[in-house]
């Protein structure tokens, strides 16, 4: 098995595009990198407008809730910019050279697609091949063969065909309806000058013959393919910190999502557990989560049917059902760890069947 490639460098602070008021990233690198460096997930949404696949077969971009937004700004992790607006206005400052550039990169890239796709399948070939314990020469060689027994073929049809006009079987249908002038196919006429030229014209001493290799090297090659980036930036510059927008607005239950976070879990929106998050101890590809986490305000009054329903629910899917909030005397902001210790209240329910 192929060892994993070396995951390229990202260099934080790193954007988050808004756009309609969602937080998307578009670039895999940084995507990778959130999940790997800061137990961000994200949920996938990326998919073709008249094609809408279910959720497995969904690609770029990643929608970020604002609570994993804000979180990663509050760290220094990334900023906010406002997609729309940096678009509109960088690219109406592009010269002609630069669009011209990039055009060119993209073609190029193109190019080395589809050299990269002829090779894998010239190698998918060899090995078929290989297995079946026959040689690329001698496929070659039958292919030729073939052909050339299917120009045999036609010219012996001709032949048949001129014998059976000159013998009595030509002459019993020749008063028939296959005799008809408007069922025979007549000869296009060629310009007696087109003949001479070709008949007058030199032939090489020695023409190489076709094969089968060669034309499909050819079709493989000729093969244009057009690249479309997933990102703007390039050709676009990426946008500095001065066009930031403010921190984005997040729910009550915000610190108890920061609070988890800080102490290394993962998040994925907990709808269909009918809780705010589904909290994983590492890894949602790899782990089972452990608590289905619902954030309230400190004062916020609850059902008391609502907590033993949701820890009826999280026991029968093998996790805890977890209530939390943050007493606004001893909070604020909660930018480290230390505080967000002692301000957030967190409780974890669970079915007993007594």
């Amino acid at each position: 098995m192929a060892p994993a490639p070396a995951p390229n460098p990202v260099t934080e602070p790193f954007t988050i595009s808004c756009i309609a008021g969602r937080y998307l990233l578009f670039d895999v690198d940084i995507i990778a990198h959130c999940r790997r460096a800061h137990n961000i997930c994200g949920v996938l949404v990326g998919t073709i407008p008249n094609l809408s696949q279910q959720n497995v077969f969904l690609g770029i971009p990643l929608e970020l809730m604002p609570e994993e937004a804000r979180v990663l700004v509050e760290r220094g992790a990334a900023y906010v910019v406002d997609d729309a607006a940096v678009h509109q206005n960088r690219f109406m400052e592009m010269s002609r050279e630069e669009r011209l550039k990039f055009m060119e990169d993209m073609d190029r890239r193109g190019e080395e697609v589809t050299r990269e796709q002829h090779s894998q399948a010239e190698r998918r070939k060899d090995r078929a091949l290989k297995e079946k314990g026959l040689r690329r020469e001698t496929m070659e060689r039958q292919s030729e063969d073939s052909v050339a027994d299917g120009t045999a073929t036609d010219e012996t049809l001709q032949a048949d065909d001129s014998s059976v006009a000159s013998s009595d079987l030509g002459f019993i249908m020749k008063g028939s309806s296959f005799s008809d002038p408007w069922v025979q196919i007549k000869a296009p006429k060629i310009d007696s000058s087109a003949i001479e030229s070709i008949l007058l014209e030199p032939t090489p001493a020695s023409s190489p013959e076709p094969t089968v290799r060669s034309s499909t090297s050819k079709g493989v090659a000729g093969q244009k393919h057009f690249v479309t980036p997933t990102t703007s930036y390039p050709p676009l510059p990426t946008p500095s910190q001065d066009v930031a927008l403010p921190l984005p607005a997040v729910p009550n239950s915000y610190p108890l999502f920061r609070y988890l976070h800080s102490k290394g879990y993962f998040h994925m929106p907990g709808l269909r557990f009918g809780c705010h998050y589904n909290v994983y101890p590492g890894d949602p590809l790899r782990y089972h989560s452990h608590f289905a986490a619902t954030g309230l305000g400190w004062d916020h009054e609850f059902d008391l049917l609502d907590v033993v329903g949701g820890g009826r629910l999280g026991t029968g899917t093998k996790k805890a059902y977890m209530i939390g909030g943050e007493d606004p005397d001893v909070g604020g902001r909660g930018d480290d760890n230390s505080h967000d210790e002692e301000s957030v209240r967190a409780f974890s329910i669970e079915w007993a069947a007594i």
